[in-house]
């Protein structure tokens, strides 16, 4: 626990510079100690628990009103993390997730998919980047989703505090963002990865060839490829007449159930003509249910 705490008050450290108070830095340091800590639910009133405070107010007061720039802070971090876990094979994560309110005056809420829930609910919904590596992981970048319910209402948007020049943005369009600010920065990676609302983007995927920054994105069955048949192939049509011995059995990890264990086969396809690198669609396979197949592009 010592280790940690050192740990903690070493990356505190590296941008208590940024808040011009004391008291915001104590608060910093509290928080960050309270998100960290075993505490069975995490909110402004475990927070302030935890922290010896009487009440959430300087919680609040820290993530509310304080003067503080939250996205210098987060550069702070990024560059700490890739002193601590910069690896040259990591690979950069990109996915989102809901949190799920009871209002309607939190900025970007309304009722729409939330994969924390597994269904539509009235939530935020925020795109993140992970960064994994040999010696970690952790996230290095996030974005606030911001419907067109709120985009098109800008009284709305400047009672939430957003200003006149945030205009809508799809999440794929904020995941591109935030993978062209980790190359442009020079973060060290090897692959991207994200799940089929991102990975069905034809677009995003020949942006990344033609940086040639290897990806394996996920996709659906629907989607269409290149191939030496077709210029509009449909992924699932490559796999039905493939030689049982061309599907091999293999775990992709631990699970909390024990090993992820699946059938896989890959096909190649040519998206991008570049004779130096190759282009696959790979299938997996349920070993119970073989009619539940899953698609990427690699």
């Amino acid at each position: 626990m010592r280790v940690w705490a050192a740990g903690l008050g070493e990356m505190h450290e590296r941008f208590v510079y940024r808040f011009a108070r004391s008291e915001p830095r104590e608060s910093a340091l509290a928080y960050m100690r309270g998100l960290i800590a075993p505490l069975e639910r995490k909110n402004g009133w475990t927070l302030a628990e935890e922290a010896g405070h009487g009440s959430p107010d300087r919680m609040h007061r820290l993530l509310n009103r304080c003067d503080w720039g939250a996205d210098e802070v987060l550069d702070d971090v990024r560059d700490y993390v890739v002193e601590q876990l910069g690896d040259p094979g990591a690979v950069l994560i990109v996915d989102d997730t809901g949190f799920l309110k009871k209002g309607v005056r939190s900025a970007g809420v309304q009722r729409q998919y939330s994969g924390t829930a597994g269904r539509t609910e009235n939530c935020q919904v925020g795109v993140f980047l992970a960064y994994a590596g040999e010696r970690g992981r952790t996230l290095i970048d996030r974005r606030l989703y911001l419907p067109t319910s709120w985009t098109d209402d800008r009284q709305r948007c400047r009672a939430a505090g957003i200003e006149d020049t945030v205009a809508f943005e799809t999440k794929v369009a904020i995941a591109k963002t935030m993978v062209r600010r980790a190359i442009t920065e020079k973060i060290p990676f090897r692959w991207v990865t994200a799940d089929a609302a991102y990975g069905f983007s034809k677009g995003w995927r020949t942006e990344l060839e033609r940086a040639d920054v290897f990806h394996v994105m996920a996709t659906t069955r629907h989607d269409t490829v290149v191939s030496r048949w077709a210029m509009d192939h449909p992924v699932h049509d490559l796999f039905p007449g493939l030689p049982r011995q061309k599907w091999k059995r293999r775990s992709c990890g631990n699970g909390a159930h024990g090993p992820r264990v699946y059938d896989w086969a890959r096909a190649e396809v040519r998206p991008w003509h570049r004779e130096d690198r190759r282009y696959w669609v790979i299938a997996r396979r349920s070993v119970s249910r073989p009619d539940q197949i899953s698609y990427y592009i690699a």
